[in-house]
C-alpha cells in the first residue's frame, strides 16, 4: 500500500478568498456571518448567512466561463487554482493519465435550477431554458470541468453524501492512491447554496438559526444557547499524492493521510443518532486504519453545526470513542465559516491539516457556555487559535441520510 500525503491546499471561504487569508483569519477567530445580500431575505425566518466577501467573478473568470458554469463550479476552479499555486505544482510536467479528480457537492447548481425554473413559470410556460441549463446543474460537472481544464485523464467522479460529500471525496482519493490506481488526485468540494430555495427549505426544517438580531454570533457550537446552523458558501481543494511521487518531484508536504472511516447512522432522514452510533463507527474505523489508539489523537475538528441535537450526539460519540480526555482538543470552526454543506468537510480538513503542520488549533468562536455535561471532559479552545503540538488530528462530517465520514491526518515524517 502506498503512503498518501497532502501536497496542495486551496480555499475560497466566507473568511478568506485564498488559503493564506483563510488560515490567518481562522486562527484569529474571525467570523463570516452577516445579513444576506444575494436576495431580499426580509420575509424569511433566517435573514443571514456566511457569504463570500469581496469576490468579484469578473476578476477571476472570463465571460465564457461565467456563462457556462454555475457558481459552485466557478468556486471549485478558484480553489483548485489556489491549491496548485500554493503547492507549486506544474501539471504539464506530470503524467496526466495518472492524475484524477474526485469532487464533492451536495446541491450542485441549485442556483441555476431555481432561476431557470422560476423564469419558466413567470414566462407563461414558454420553454426558453438556457442551453447550458443541464450541464450547469449537474452535481458531477465541477469534477468534469476541473479535469477538462487541466487535461487530467485519471479517475474522475463526484461523491454525493449530503454534508459529508467532500470528506467522502477525500477518503475516496486517499483509497485510490493507496491502492496504486493514481499518483495524484485533486479532491475537495464546493457549494453555492445561499438561495431563496435553500434558505427557505432549511428554515422549514427548523435547521437554521433565527438569531437575526445577533447574526454575527449566531453560530455557536456546543453552546447551551445554540439554535441552528448558519449557511455558508465556497470551496476547498486538497491535492493528495503518493509519497513516492511527491518525493520524486521534491514537493512540499503538509501532512500525511493515514485513515478514513465511513459509516451510517441508519436512524433518521435528517437527524443524527442520539447516541452517535454511526459517528462512533466512522471514528473507530479511521483510527483502526491508521493503526493507532484513540489516545494518540490530539485534536478533532468537529462536525458541530450548532444545532441543538446534532452537537450533543457528536459529543456523546466522541466520549464513547475517546473517554474523558482533557488533553483532547475539540473545535467547531463552522462558528466562523458557517456550514458549507457539501464543501464543509473540505475546508474543515484544510484547517485540520494546517493545525497539524503549524501546531495551532483553530478555535470555536461565539460560544460562551459549553454544554455542562461535556465542558470538563475535553478542552475547547475558544475565540482564538490555541498553540499545541499536534501529531494526529481528525475531521468529522455528517450528512442528511445518516452519512458519516471521518478522516485522520498525521504530522509528516520523512
Amino acid at each position: 500500500m502506498n503512503r498518501v500525503v497532502v501536497t496542495g491546499l486551496g480555499a475560497l471561504t466566507p473568511i478568506g478568498n485564498s488559503l493564506h487569508e483563510f488560515w490567518e483569519n481562522a486562527i484569529k477567530g474571525k467570523q463570516g456571518a452577516a445579513p444576506i445580500t444575494k436576495f431580499d431575505a426580509s420575509k424569511f425566518k433566517c435573514q443571514f448567512a456566511c457569504e463570500l466577501k469581496d469576490f468579484n467573478l469578473n476578476e477571476h473568470f472570463n465571460r465564457k466561463e461565467i456563462k457556462q458554469y454555475d457558481l459552485f463550479t466557478l468556486y471549485a476552479l478558484h480553489a483548485v487554482k489556489d491549491a496548485l499555486s500554493k503547492g507549486k505544482i506544474n501539471l504539464d510536467t506530470l503524467n496526466k493519465n495518472r492524475i484524477g479528480v474526485i469532487w464533492g457537492s451536495g446541491n450542485g447548481g441549485i442556483k441555476t435550477f431555481q432561476d431557470q425554473v422560476t423564469e419558466f413559470n413567470q414566462g407563461e410556460g414558454v420553454p426558453r431554458f438556457n442551453p447550458y441549463f443541464i450541464p450547469r446543474i449537474l452535481v458531477d460537472i465541477a469534477s468534469g470541468v476541473i479535469s477538462i481544464k487541466y487535461g487530467l485523464r485519471g479517475i474522475n467522479y463526484t461523491s454525493v453524501s449530503a454534508c459529508a460529500s467532500s470528506t467522502t471525496a477525500i477518503i475516496e482519493a486517499f483509497n485510490h492512491i493507496k491502492w496504486g490506481k493514481a499518483d495524484m488526485i485533486i479532491c475537495g468540494g464546493s457549494e453555492a447554496a445561499i438561495t431563496e430555495s435553500t434558505i427557505g427549505g432549511f428554515s422549514s426544517l427548523k435547521a437554521l438559526s433565527t438569531k437575526n438580531d445577533s447574526s454575527e454570533t449566531a453560530s455557536r457550537p456546543f453552546d447551551v444557547e445554540r439554535d441552528g446552523f448558519v449557511m455558508g458558501e465556497g470551496a476547498g481543494a486538497i491535492i493528495l499524492e503518493s509519497y513516492e511521487h511527491a518525493v520524486k518531484r521534491d514537493a512540499e508536504i503538509y501532512a500525511e493521510v493515514v485513515g478514513g472511516g465511513q459509516a451510517a447512522d441508519a436512524y433518521h432522514l435528517t437527524g443524527t443518532h442520539p447516541k452517535g452510533e454511526g459517528a462512533v463507527l466512522g471514528m473507530e474505523e479511521a483510527i483502526r486504519e491508521a493503526k493507532i489508539t484513540p489516545d494518540d489523537v490530539d485534536y478533532i475538528n468537529m462536525h458541530a453545526t450548532s444545532t441543538p441535537m446534532g452537537d450533543i450526539s457528536e459529543l456523546i460519540a466522541v466520549e464513547r470513542v475517546f473517554g474523558k480526555r482533557k488533553d483532547l482538543f475539540l473545535s467547531g470552526t463552522k462558528s466562523m465559516t458557517g456550514h458549507l454543506l457539501g464543501a464543509a468537510g473540505a475546508i474543515e480538513s484544510i484547517l485540520t491539516i494546517l493545525s497539524v503542520k503549524n501546531n495551532i488549533i483553530p478555535p470555536t468562536v461565539n460560544s460562551q457556555n459549553i454544554e455542562p455535561d461535556f465542558k470538563d471532559l475535553f478542552s475547547f479552545p475558544l475565540q482564538k487559535g490555541y498553540p499545541k503540538t499536534i501529531h494526529y488530528a481528525m475531521s468529522n462530517t455528517f450528512g442528511f441520510g445518516g452519512h458519516i465520514a471521518s478522516v485522520l491526518f498525521k504530522k509528516f515524517e520523512d
